[in-house]
This record gives C-alpha cells, sequence and structure tokens, in this order.
C-alpha cells in the first residue's frame, strides 16, 4: 500500500494497522452472508461515519443493489437487497460512472438528492462515496459513507476503494466457488427471514417470531408485544415498521410509564392554543406526527384507566381530539403496543379495559427470553462486540471459548439489553485482542436461581457453543472442524444433528 493512501489522515500508522486488521479479518472470517456486513462495519471505523452502505453492479444489467448497510441502531435492509435498483440514483450515477472519489462536506448544500438514504433526526451532511473495481479494472460496485457531521472525508477515499474493492472480489471469488448455492439464491432473490428484519438469532424460538412478523408486516392488524424485560420488543416494533409499507413514514415511541396521566394525553393527542393554563401555543400530538406510519405505545400495562378510553376511540374510529379542539379530525397510524406485564391478569384485576386488550391483542408475538433462545448468545455477542469496537474506535477482538462458555451458562434475566450491556463493557475492559471470561466480571453460577438445567442439559449447550464456534472459525467446513477436534467427519456430524446446529448457526446471522 503506498504511503500516498494514508499520508493525509490523522494517526496514519495506527490507521493502517486497524485497515489491515478488517482486511485479514475478511479474508479469514468471511463468507457470503458475513463479508458484506464486515466491509462496511469497517468503512463506519475507518472513515469515522454513522453510516456506511455497500453496492454491487451487476456487470450485465448495470442494476445496482444495497447489499450491507451499518447504522449504529440501525433499521434492518429488510426485502430493499432485492426489491430496488439504485442505478438511477444521480449521486450513486456520478461515482460510478466518473470513476473518481466523490466527497461532500455538506449534503444540503450540493445538488444532489439525498433521499435514498436512511431518515433520521439529524440530517446527514458529509458524505464521501468510492467507485469499487473488480476484474480487468471493472467498475463492480461503490461504497457510500456518511456523517451527521460536517467535515472533509476526501482523504479517506483511496484506503475505502481499496477496502471495498477486495470484499467484492472476495464475495465474487467465493460465489465462484459455490455456483450452485448462488443460482438458487439469484432464482428466489428472498433473504432467509432470519436476515431479512434486520434481527440476530437461529434459534428455533426467533424462527417463530420471524414467521409471525412475516405474517402481520402487510396486515392492517395491531401487534401486541409481549415478553420479559429486555427482549427487544422496540427492535421487533421497529423491524415490523421498517420492512412493511410504511416504512417512508415515521415510526414515533412513547413509553406509557414516562409521563403523568394529563402530560402523557397531551403528548399523546396533542393540544390547542389556550386548552390550558400555560398552553401557549399549539401542540401536535404523537397520533398527529406519527400519521401514514406506526405509533409503538411501550409499557401500555402502566396507561391510566381514563386514558384508555380514548385510546380505544383511536383504535376503533381512527380519530383524534386534542386538548381544547372543537372536533376530531382522521389520522392513519398503526398501533404496536408493548408490555412485559400480564394484561389478562391485570383485566380480571380491574386495572386494564377487557375491550382495549381485545383490541390490542389482535395478533399477540410472545418475545423469547434468550435463555429460551439456545445457541443465539454467541451470535448476539460477536455482533455487540463488533458494534461496540466500532463506536470505541477500536480494532475488531476475538472471542476465547472460556468467555463464551461463561456467556452460554449465564441465565440473562436482563435478555438481550444484559447481554449488551456486558459486551460492551468487556470490549472496554479488554485491553488486548481477544475477550476472557475476566472482562465479563460474571459470578459463578450467577442467574442459577431463574435456570436449573440438569448436568446433561448444560453439557450439552456448552459443547453446542463450543462447536459453533469451531465451526465459525473454520467458516463452516465441516471436514476440517472435524480434524482439528480429532473425531470421524460422520461423528462430528452426527454431534452437529444431536445438538440442532443447522448451516445457518455458523454464518451468523446479523441485526
Amino acid at each position: 500500500m503506498r504511503d500516498s493512501v494514508l499520508a493525509h489522515l490523522p494517526q496514519p500508522l495506527s490507521y493502517a494497522d486497524t485497515l489491515l486488521a478488517w482486511l485479514n479479518r475478511m479474508g479469514l472470517d468471511g463468507d457470503e452472508t458475513t463479508l458484506p456486513d464486515l466491509c462496511v462495519a469497517a468503512a463506519a471505523q475507518l472513515s469515522q461515519c454513522e453510516l456506511s452502505q455497500l453496492y454491487r453492479r451487476d456487470e450485465v444489467t448495470g442494476r445496482l443493489e444495497l447489499i450491507a448497510q451499518h447504522l449504529p441502531g440501525a433499521l434492518p435492509l429488510g426485502d430493499l437487497a432485492c426489491s430496488s435498483d439504485f442505478q438511477h440514483q444521480q449521486l450513486l450515477h456520478d461515482v460510478l460512472n466518473h470513476g473518481g472519489v466523490l466527497s461532500l462536506e455538506n449534503l444540503a448544500d450540493s445538488a444532489y438528492e439525498g433521499g435514498f438514504l436512511p431518515a433520521t433526526a439529524t440530517p446527514w451532511r458529509a458524505l464521501v462515496g468510492v467507485p469499487l473495481f473488480g476484474r480487468h479494472q471493472a467498475v463492480a460496485g461503490l461504497l457510500l459513507c456518511t456523517s451527521q457531521q460536517a467535515k472533509p472525508l476526501q482523504d479517506y477515499g483511496a484506503s475505502l476503494t481499496q477496502l471495498g474493492s477486495f470484499a467484492l472480489s472476495q464475495l465474487a471469488l467465493l460465489r465462484r466457488l459455490h455456483p450452485a448455492r448462488n443460482s438458487t439464491q439469484a432464482a428466489s432473490c428472498v433473504p432467509v427471514a432470519r436476515m431479512t428484519y434486520g434481527l440476530i438469532g437461529n434459534s428455533t424460538a426467533m424462527d417463530e417470531t420471524y414467521r409471525l412478523i412475516g405474517k402481520v408486516l402487510n396486515a392492517p392488524y395491531t401487534v401486541l408485544l409481549r415478553g420479559e424485560t429486555g427482549t427487544g420488543k422496540e427492535v421487533v416494533a421497529r423491524a415490523i415498521h421498517t420492512a412493511g409499507r410504511r416504512n417512508r413514514k415515521a415510526f414515533v415511541v412513547q413509553n406509557c410509564a414516562a409521563f403523568p396521566e394529563g402530560l402523557l394525553e397531551s403528548e399523546l393527542f396533542g393540544y390547542r392554543k389556550g386548552a390550558f393554563t400555560g398552553a401557549e401555543r399549539h401542540h401536535v400530538g404523537l397520533f398527529d406526527a406519527a400519521d401514514g406510519g406506526t405509533l409503538l405505545l411501550d409499557e401500555i400495562g402502566d396507561m391510566p384507566l381514563a386514558l384508555q378510553a380514548k385510546l380505544l376511540r383511536v383504535l376503533q374510529e381512527g380519530e383524534v381530539r386534542p386538548l381544547g379542539a372543537s372536533a376530531a379530525h382522521k389520522v392513519d397510524v398503526r398501533i404496536i403496543a408493548a408490555t412485559h406485564r400480564d394484561l389478562a391478569a391485570m383485566v380480571a384485576e380491574g386495572s386494564f379495559r377487557e375491550d382495549l386488550y381485545y383490541r390490542l391483542a389482535q395478533f399477540p408475538i410472545e418475545l423469547p427470553a434468550l435463555r429460551e433462545r439456545d445457541g443465539d448468545v454467541s451470535l448476539l455477542a460477536r455482533q455487540f462486540a463488533q458494534s461496540a469496537c466500532v463506536a470505541l474506535g477500536r480494532a475488531p477482538v476475538e472471542w476465547s471459548a472460556a468467555a463464551l462458555d461463561q456467556l452460554s451458562c449465564h441465565a440473562f434475566p436482563g435478555n438481550v439489553r444484559e447481554l449488551k450491556c456486558l459486551v460492551e463493557r468487556a470490549v472496554l475492559l479488554c485491553d488486548d485482542a481477544v475477550l476472557l471470561p475476566e472482562h465479563l466480571s460474571l459470578s459463578p453460577g450467577a442467574g442459577a436461581a431463574t435456570v436449573d438445567p440438569t448436568l446433561r442439559q448444560r453439557l450439552e449447550q456448552v459443547e453446542r457453543v463450543f462447536l459453533i464456534d469451531c465451526l465459525h472459525k473454520n467458516r463452516g467446513n465441516r471436514t476440517r472442524t472435524a480434524r482439528e477436534l480429532g473425531l470421524a467427519r460422520r461423528t462430528l456430524l452426527y454431534r452437529l444433528k444431536r445438538l440442532n446446529i443447522p448451516d445457518g448457526d455458523v454464518r451468523g446471522g446479523i441485526e
């Protein structure tokens, strides 16, 4: 790599080390499902941008597909990678056809339209787009990095071109090595369900969640998400919104336990100037803010009874009446409610309206606790560690088998939220490149009061995590894995079948 590529970047030696670490990881660990995600994670970290996108160009048709996107707290791609062609977006078109780096310090002041970028509360400002090259120096795609801060990104262009070109070349090589698999995928052009919604998890429990999401995605029904604290109810609600027909409109979240009754009502319905003391202007309520989109009412079990009656009218009539207004008006809002409480028991106690309960529970989805998602802990832990490294601006870290074993034996009463916080703290404590048990700070037997598996179940759980980790290291090659473990291949296959480890568990589905 020429010195001129990195000469104008801050701390060029440190930057070069990080770039080489990502290239090495893509070369060793990347497969057809994880390679694009590794590329965009690397691009985001290197450029210090909040958003990075990888596009691939079809050399025959010219079709431009978005194949990976990195955005912390991200909206999932859904079916976008298969259903959309971006070749006619002027900004992307110019990057591809001019064959050089396109850098903008303020997108809003440029002649380009950024409507194809994910909608966020803070507008996108700085942007750099680089063409990526394949065989015979043909343009094979492009890599786009965007920041919400105005800053120069031009100097990152050369290194990002090399990073993205390497990723697409590796991807093309892997596709040539597995032509039968790729022809089947190309014919359907439909991602597997566990990838479609941007959620992480290959367990049987999560497969049922994916199935239910698919059923209600484009249906007009109200969805009730139930599950323990930390199971990811808001993440699932956002996935339903983003993968559905309302994704171009707002996704609004309101925690019903965050406000007292009077304030919650004005927040939801809005008010007119003079409606009460201190109402000095009109205030748009959240039902109006979410018009055409989705409103998530989190902790719906904490909504006061008087307000429950007004919510029921919105669900039945599709209209709201702001405080101080003389008439109601129509709104088109999809309501998703979420709770960790037993609403049916609350109905029996008289603390929740029965008619509202049946209206909300039109399509209930029970989110599984993490302890019920066999094998998902290691997948989630890897993704959280990768995201934490990007956020901290440090090189990627690896997991020791002992640390993964310790995680697999923890009950996680706080579910995915607890795991995420645990991993982020471990990454912060880790001074080297490998996460060890001492970085997790888990006391022996933690969570035993919640789950008490038999010795055989515990051993099988540890064996499952160990086999998945070994397969992951060998990129899913079962012959190499059997050789490394000193097993006959048929013995390994028997154990994989016995422990219910499908192919997807070694590819590591991404959120």
